[in-house]
């Protein structure tokens, strides 16, 4: 009668309650930062190729930096960069916002529409960055637009009277030059017809035109019949 007294007692009560459990929670755990640990350096690069600027980070920080960089982006010129305290993920972060560039160019020739792109160069790698990661360089260019082509004909048989055809021909390419044209139009003279054939985008064609109505003002105009003969008086009686 006692041990079944003593298990009544020890025994939670029929109300449903438990004893008290006390339960620690574990201490939370900050992140590790993505730039611990990592080498810190000052560095004043006065601008050059990524592999100079590759060459100018080891130096400054004392460490080989595994950095890929293709061939068709190796002579790209980059500015001036004056750091001090940085690691080499703060110096690419900088480099890549420094390089960001909106675009406006215009389409089309006839109908003129502008679009807007952006372009970026600059070091990337994958993941966590470490003082190991491997960087690979890349450079969005600004989008090329290839416009249609058009082959104009020009007879310079009237103009060959007082310039010749280097004469023509140079004048119309300086045009070109100094509107700063880095593919401009293909001209060719044909002997035979005295015809000059150009070929390139019709919106630069039209400076072949403006040249030879220049020069067509200077060409000496044809004297009317009687305008300018000589008077023979008549014989006196």
């Amino acid at each position: 009668m006692s041990l079944l007294a003593a298990a009544l007692l020890t025994t939670p009560s029929a109300r449903g309650q438990q004893p008290a459990v006390l339960q620690t929670r574990p201490a939370l755990q900050q992140p590790p930062s993505q730039e611990q640990n990592l080498v810190k350096f000052d560095m004043d690069f006065p601008g050059g190729t990524p592999r100079q600027l590759v060459e100018a980070i080891e130096k400054a920080s004392g460490k080989s930096l595994n950095a890929i960089i293709p061939d068709e982006h190796a002579d790209l010129k980059l500015p001036p960069l004056k750091m001090k305290s940085v690691t080499v993920p703060e110096l690419f972060n900088a480099l890549q916002s420094s390089s960001l560039k909106r675009v406006n160019q215009i389409l089309g020739d006839g109908n003129m529409m502008s679009t807007t792109y952006q372009t970026a160069y600059g070091f990337k790698t994958e993941g966590r960055p470490t003082d190991n990661s491997i960087w690979y360089f890349y450079y969005e260019k600004p989008m090329s637009i290839e416009r249609p082509k058009a082959c104009h004909f020009y007879q310079l048989a009237p103009y060959l009277e007082i310039y010749k055809v280097e004469d023509i021909t140079t004048a119309i390419q300086t045009g070109w030059k100094m509107l700063g044209e880095t593919n401009p139009p293909t001209i060719s003279f044909h002997k035979d017809t005295k015809l000059l054939i150009a070929v390139g985008e019709e919106a630069k064609l039209h400076l072949i035109d403006t040249v030879l109505q220049n020069l067509a003002q200077g060409k000496p105009q044809p004297q009317r019949e009687g305008t300018g003969a000589k008077t023979t008086e008549a014989p006196k009686k």
